[in-house]
Parts: C-alpha cells; sequence; structure tokens
C-alpha cells in the first residue's frame, strides 16, 4: 500500500499498484476468509486479467498472496481468467471461473484445483462447456455454484447488446461434467424485468438468505455507462422446471444507490452471508490512475439479510475492530480512514474540502453509519440500501459533517495490534 498517496482505500483489499475489479471465488476453507479478484498487475487499466489473491482470519487484517491464476498461451485462458467462484470439492478447493480464449464472446467455464492452502493451482487447458449457440446470446460468463436439495448447480449470466438478458443453469453435480438446462430466469419474469433492465445480466449469485432465496444480478446497460442502481436483487422462489429449476421472482430492488458499486459476490456461511463488491473509481481526476498505477478496489465486507420484502446490507461485525481513537465528528477531519456512526434528522451532508460527497435527507429520527477510507465512502442507512461512492482528497484535504439536527460519534480506524 502507498503512503504517500490520500486516495488510495489502504484498509480495503487491493494491491499497491495495478488493476482491481470483481472479487472472486470468495470463500471460507479451514477457518480462514480466502478473496480473489479480477487483477492486471501491469498497469491500471483492464487488461490481461488474471486472480490477485488476499487472505485473513478475521476480515480486518489481509495477507496478498501471489498471482492464483494465469493467462496461459495455448490454452483456453490465453486472454484472461475472468470472474468466478471456488467451491470445496469434496475437499478440494476448485475455481470454477470464466476463460477467455481470445475475446469475451469466446469464453466458457474451466476449473482449477489446489490443495487447502489455496496458494498453489493446477489450471486445466480446456474447458468444460462451449459457448451456447443461441444466438440471443453472444455473451455468457461469471459461473456461479450453488447447491439446491442435494444437487449441485452451476449458474452464468448472459445476453447480447440490444437484446435481453437471462441467468442459464446448469447441472453440475460432477464440476467436470455440465448438463445445459435452460434459463433460470429472464425477462419474461415481470419482477426481474422491472428491477433488472438491461441487455446483459453479469455476475449472477443465488443464496439462501433469511429463508428465501436471493438472485443477485450486474446489469450491462444500452449504452453501456455507469449509473446508479447497477446492481439488482431478486427475492422468490426455486419451482421445478422439467429437469431443472427456474426462479420465480417476489421483490427487488437495488443492490446499492451509490455509483461505485458493481459486481458483488456473495460468501453463503452456515450463521451468515457476506459480500464484497467492486468499487470502481466514479469521478476520479483525469489522468490520476496512469500517475498513481493503481485503480479500483473491493469493498469492505458486508452481511446480507432480509426485512420483509427488502434485501438489507451492513458492515461485518467484525469491522468495529477497526476504531483505534474517537474523533470529533463537529469538527474538521484529517484522517485517512474514520468512521461515523449514529442518528439525524433532516438533512446529512459529508463534504470533502467544502465539496458534497455524499447527501442524505430522513424527514424522520434515523440510523447511520459511514466509513472513509482514503477516497472510499460507503454509507448505510437505516432502511434504505447502501450508498459507496468516492471522494478524492488532496494532501491536506479535511472532510467535514453538516448535519442540523445530529447525535453522532466518531473513530479513527487503524489496523488493530497483530494477536
Amino acid at each position: 500500500m502507498s503512503d504517500h498517496d490520500p486516495n488510495i482505500p489502504g484498509l480495503h483489499i487491493r494491491p499497491a499498484r495495478g488493476w482491481l475489479n470483481d472479487p472472486n471465488g470468495l470463500c471460507l476453507i479451514d477457518g480462514r476468509y480466502h478473496v480473489f479478484f479480477q487483477y492486471n498487475p501491469d498497469a491500471p487499466v483492464h487488461g490481461d486479467i488474471v486472480w490477485g489473491h488476499a487472505s485473513s482470519t478475521d476480515l480486518v487484517r489481509w495477507t496478498e498472496h501471489p498471482i492464483a491464476l494465469h493467462r496461459r498461451p495455448g490454452t483456453v485462458t490465453a486472454a484472461g481468467c475472468w470472474t468466478g467462484c471456488v467451491v470445496d470439492d469434496d475437499g478440494v478447493p476448485t475455481a470454477v471461473h470464466t476463460a477467455v480464449h481470445d475475446h469475451a464472446g469466446n469464453a466458457q467455464p474451466a476449473l482449477a484445483r489446489s490443495d487447502r492452502e489455496l496458494i498453489a493451482w493446477q489450471q486445466d487447458d480446456h474447458g468444460v462447456l462451449p459457448p451456447p449457440d443461441d444466438p440471443a446470446f453472444t455473451d455468457v460468463r461469471d459461473p456461479f455454484v450453488v447447491t439446491v436439495a442435494g444437487h449441485r448447480y452451476a449458474i452464468q449470466g448472459a445476453g447480447r447488446p440490444g437484446g435481453e438478458p437471462a441467468v442459464l443453469l446448469h447441472g453440475c453435480d460432477r464440476l467436470d461434467e455440465w448438463t445445459e438446462l435452460g434459463r433460470l430466469v429472464d425477462h419474461a419474469d415481470p419482477i426481474a424485468a422491472t428491477h433488472a433492465p438491461g441487455s446483459i445480466w453479469e455476475c449472477p449469485n443465488l443464496a439462501p438468505i433469511d429463508g428465501r432465496w436471493v438472485l443477485i444480478i450486474s446489469l450491462i446497460r444500452e449504452p453501456d455507462t455507469a449509473v446508479a442502481s447497477d446492481v439488482a436483487y431478486l427475492i422468490g422462489d426455486l419451482v421445478e422446471a422439467g429437469a431443472g429449476l427456474r426462479f420465480v421472482a417476489t421483490a427487488g430492488g437495488a443492490l446499492d444507490t451509490g455509483p461505485t458499486f458493481y459486481a458483488p459476490q456473495l460468501l453463503p456461511l452456515p450463521d451468515r452471508t457476506l459480500l464484497w463488491g467492486w468499487a470502481r473509481d466514479t469521478g476520479r481526476p483525469a489522468g490520476d490512475a496512469a500517475a498513481s498505477g493503481w485503480a479500483g478496489a473491493l469493498t469492505y465486507p458486508r452481511e446480507l439479510g432480509i426485512a420483509g420484502n427488502v434485501l438489507i446490507s451492513r458492515p461485518a461485525r467484525e469491522l468495529t475492530a477497526l476504531r483505534r481513537a474517537p474523533l470529533d465528528p463537529a469538527q474538521p477531519i484529517a484522517e485517512s480512514a474514520f468512521e461515523i456512526a449514529g442518528r439525524f434528522r433532516g438533512r446529512f451532508t459529508l463534504l470533502l474540502d467544502d465539496r458534497p460527497v455524499l447527501e442524505l435527507t430522513g424527514p424522520t429520527e434515523t440510523g447511520l453509519r459511514i466509513l472513509v477510507d482514503g477516497s472510499l465512502v460507503e454509507a448505510f442507512v437505516e432502511g434504505r440500501q447502501p450508498v459507496t461512492t468516492r471522494g478524492y482528497p488532496g494532501h491536506g484535504s479535511r472532510w467535514r459533517i453538516e448535519a442540523a439536527a445530529a447525535e453522532l460519534d466518531g473513530w479513527r480506524h487503524g489496523l488493530p495490534p497483530d494477536v
């Protein structure tokens, strides 16, 4: 991590240099959390993508590891190792990922296997399923594996520019033998069509949360621009459909209402479901990425739950360990990483050098928790979806809060001492 760049999120997962996008392969193996991510170590641009890797035992201190999955000439991964998941397959950690042979339209799922340390990987030379012949889909990618009623299934996002999107379903009780089972859901579902507009669905995730099935989809729209609500959630039911399944949505919404959040992945655990997302560099000054040598970060981990028909998010409980010392929210804040928590009523504004970065309204008393790290701002507001956004401080910048009616506490953030 750079000690001199005030914009870099120093407590979040990201390498010191290079490009980072989607979180991949989230897993908990033998008491250690593993987070992989789309990574270009050579330049702060999307290209030559491999899998980076970090791990932690407490979700707070992260160890960066060598590149996990590599591009290999003459194999299905020649042009990149794109998004996917990791499955503990009878004791063998197995990456099920998008392998790109030459371009995005010629991608297919492929496998790589490791021992329980997840450091050294054996990558297959060939994919497990060719791209579909269906002309409705020019883009199919991002496998995510889920077990339903004792059977294992893989879902993939699909679509084409100007067309309609879908989530495709495959049977994969054996990870190296896939059976195509049609569409899990598409725009024929009116709730999906309403809450997940676009032409291509990416990075689909499916998991049970609080007794309900939740499908998360990242949206490519026409034109493909970064806008708020780029990630949708659908709550619904899984029903039998021939040899496969169909997802029937009953509710939906935006997973995050800020401009920065995209391509999240779930980590279902016995006692909770965690999520990381990619924090894009929206609004970053032109040329800053090239000058600094880095781009992108992952969000802090979030815990998900359902309240009524709404998917709710909150910071992972472990993140309170980042609180090092109190600070006064009524005074300008010079810290590079800090937290504000409490309640407000009316208007709340977070400013950076007198420029509004986050503006909220609460007609009644509303709970609030804001985590700032470098340029990355993650706001969690009671009864609403999170807001992930960016503010780019310079050397000597100050953060400031304007709120007429608020009861707030603040803390400087830093890593806790090693134990």
